[in-house]
């Protein structure tokens, strides 16, 4: 699959692993793949993200995945819903911080998957690619842009798709944005 990806989408996949390679993460997450997409600059993405959110966006972003991490990877969505059970998860967090230290539910870091060198692709990650080639076929492109993977990952669900919809970055934003010629 990887052989359908333009440029654009390459460096994206790149920049996930360098990302990951960096935090010491043992796999490449969706986290990863948005963080990558933030830097392109000059691409299809990054003009529908400029178009989409103000010009300060990536620290706003990074913040609420950074918080997001410390609740163990749970969306606002899952931790509303544990609390409609009567489960607390800021107040989990904080005893789990209190006692281990802060980021101590952020998980992440090298262990069983992280044995050769490479990282691997988590689950989430994998979904967004696969997502993304089904999204290129559907619009019939030729190739895998990362254009397309900024629009799956507006679909998958998570924590990803729910910081993009905070800051206005929803498929269809993201295709209305896509509708517009971009000058290179």
């Amino acid at each position: 699959m990887f052989e359908r990806f333009t440029q654009d989408a390459r460096a994206v996949v790149k920049g996930s692993v360098e990302y990951a390679e960096r935090t010491g993460s043992a796999t490449v997450t969706g986290e990863h793949l948005l963080l990558a997409l933030l830097d392109r600059e000059d691409t299809r993405a990054a003009a529908a993200l400029r178009g989409l959110c103000p010009s300060d966006r990536r620290p706003a972003v990074a913040a609420a995945l950074a918080d997001a991490r410390r609740r163990a990877g749970l969306s606002r969505a899952d931790a509303e819903a544990l609390e409609g059970l009567g489960i607390d998860v800021g107040a989990i967090v904080a005893r789990v911080e209190e006692a281990h230290g802060r980021g101590a539910l952020a998980g992440g870091r090298r262990g069983a998957g992280w044995r050769s060198g490479r990282r691997s692709f988590s689950r989430e990650a994998k979904t967004v690619l696969e997502k993304s080639l089904r999204i290129a076929l559907a619009r019939k492109d030729r190739e895998i842009g990362d254009e397309h993977v900024l629009l799956a990952l507006t679909t998958t669900g998570g924590v990803v798709a729910e910081v993009l919809a905070d800051h206005g970055v929803t498929y269809t934003s993201v295709e209305a944005a896509l509708s517009v010629p971009v000058a290179r």
